[in-house]
């Protein structure tokens, strides 16, 4: 399995379609090829309010806290050896 599949399964696209192979590619360059660094930034950018409100009072829910609970397995904690 190859690094864009992978990020794909990581980011769930196949059931929540966000990004295009080549905004993923992009993503992972500008993040030097780390996966667990792409895959926050990109989590991050689908937990963006996606909620919508339609005539006649139908109204489709935000997810955004799912992605950024997602998100947190990815993020890092910035401990190091002094």
């Amino acid at each position: 399995m190859g690094e864009l599949e992978e990020l794909k399964i990581i980011l769930r696209e196949e059931s929540s379609p966000f990004f295009t192979d080549e905004e993923l590619e992009f993503y992972l360059t500008k993040n030097e090829g780390d996966m667990n660094d792409t895959a926050y930034e990109c989590l991050l950018l689908k937990a963006e309010d996606d909620s919508i409100s339609l005539p006649g009072g139908l109204q489709l829910a935000n997810n955004s806290q799912y992605w950024l609970r997602l998100a947190k397995k990815y993020k890092r904690n910035g401990s190091r050896c002094l």
